[in-house]
């Protein structure tokens, strides 16, 4: 087992990773730029070093600082939560060659399934169902022209290279092809630093489901169940729960088994998610692979009682998996809700600032991780992230109204929230019944937003 960790992240994630370290035994050292000087994953930790300026460039993403540091500091293992450089095939390259374990999957791995287009190839090898679309990236608009003809529209253009709805265009008739792959290209370019774009069929009005995987280095993968990811806005997660409510046994049995076979077809190590979309007709097709942990892990833990920062770092080591998949078992149902410094009604603008007043709610079944406290500072260089509220019911019935209840006992002051759109959004019928998809939010917007106003005005 390891004797001290790095922690190369900020926040909350920051803090979980550093708890998990605590309760095996494994010292930490915690990272932090200068913007992050006061903020809580910085006062908790035992041993920091401030690694650069506000920008996450200059911090955060800055490998040779992050690697100075852990080297200075005696650690012989990196943890990178997830963002920033998790996903990083040369961070963790650099690491194992400077003798510093990255905690996640090989780099050979991250770089094979972070070329989205790559990876689509992988799975089709291994016989998961893929979107119909392009077999690689495209070359020109008449290619993307000729395969849009094949496919039928809409199709959609997405970067290979990308992430969180960048890089990204949705194409409903041929005459906004060439501009919509020139737009795509160039946000591509910006924000991954590579132009490649792909295509694919745009499937209308889908869920968003995710497994979550666990594999060893001694050939045993198990999965542990999905995760509804459907409840979003611009391709950004809102809400997650498990179970998927619509979802019948046999689909959830394939969904696992398609989701071991993507692992062991990319030589899986750690803790990963794999990406499906559901359609209408109930047909499932895979998306990508997230080689790091997810921000919605604890819907994961809270239903299997595994702590999935352990069993990183217990992989990492070389340790086999805690449980077999024959003990695996999911039990009740768990919510998630993503609280966020932004303000919806104007767009969802970023709402950085003081937060003078800070609540959390509690009571049974109930978990937040959060790196926020009355007075402190929501610098405007990262994530708007203020809080995850995870609850667990015995029912879906009981996990929604366990969680209207906490937003209704969370307070934050001083910042703009969406606090009030999750708050509306959990007594939608159509919500309340599991009949949603991605789509649903942006369709319903005005109506959402004209609720969550009334809501806040009483």
């Amino acid at each position: 087992m390891f004797n001290k960790i790095l922690i190369a992240n900020r926040g909350e994630i920051a803090i979980r990773v550093m708890r998990t370290c605590r309760e095996m035994g494994i010292a930490t050292v915690m990272v932090h730029s200068t913007a992050d000087r006061e903020a809580l994953h910085t006062q908790l930790a035992a041993e920091t070093v401030c690694i650069g300026g506000p920008r996450p460039e200059d911090s955060y993403l800055n490998i040779p600082g992050i690697l100075q540091a852990a080297l200075s500091t005696g650690c012989d293992a990196i943890h990178p939560g997830y963002g920033f450089l998790a996903e990083s095939a040369e961070f963790a390259e650099l690491a194992e060659a400077a003798g510093i374990c990255f905690i996640g999957p090989k780099a050979e791995t991250i770089r094979r399934l972070g070329d989205k287009a790559n990876a689509r190839r992988l799975m089709e090898e291994a016989g998961l169902p893929t979107i119909p679309g392009s077999t690689g990236l495209l070359s020109s608009a008449d290619e993307a022209l000729r395969i849009a003809a094949e496919t039928g529209y809409p199709v959609l253009l997405k970067a290979t290279a990308g992430g969180g709805g960048r890089g990204m265009r949705r194409i409903d008739k041929p005459e906004q092809m060439e501009e919509g792959l020139q737009s795509a290209r160039r946000e591509a370019k910006l924000s991954f630093d590579d132009e490649g774009v792909y295509l694919e069929k745009l499937i209308l009005n889908p869920k968003h489901l995710e497994i979550q995987i666990l594999a060893d280095s001694h050939g045993n993968i198990i999965q542990l169940g999905e995760r509804d990811c459907s409840l979003q806005r611009k391709r950004q997660k809102m809400i997650e729960e498990s179970p998927c409510s619509v979802l019948s046994d046999d689909i959830r049995q394939k969904l696992g088994e398609a989701a071991v076979k993507a692992g062991r077809a990319a030589d899986y190590l750690g803790a990963g998610t794999v990406e499906f979309i559901l359609s209408p007709e109930g047909e499932f097709y895979f998306m990508e692979v997230n080689t790091r942990i997810q921000v919605e892990h604890p819907v994961t833990e809270v239903l299997t009682g595994l702590d999935l920062v352990r069993e990183q770092i217990r992989i990492a080591s070389g340790a086999k998996l805690a449980l077999t998949q024959n003990e695996v078992e999911l039990r009740g149902h768990a919510i998630e809700c993503r609280i966020n410094a932004e303000s919806p009604i104007n767009g969802f603008r970023p709402s950085p600032g003081r937060i003078e007043q800070f609540n959390l709610p509690g009571g049974f079944s109930v978990r937040v991780d959060s790196a926020m406290y009355s007075g402190c500072e929501i610098p405007p260089h990262y994530d708007s992230l203020i809080a995850k509220l995870i609850v667990h019911g015995n029912s879906r019935r009981d996990a929604i109204r366990r969680m209207r209840r906490c937003l209704e006992e969370l307070i934050i002051d001083g910042v703009d929230t969406n606090v009030g759109l999750l708050y509306v959004l959990l007594f939608e019928n159509d919500v309340i019944r599991g009949d949603y998809n991605t789509g649903y939010v942006e369709d319903n917007m005005k109506q959402l937003l004209n609720y969550a106003s009334l809501m806040e005005s009483e």
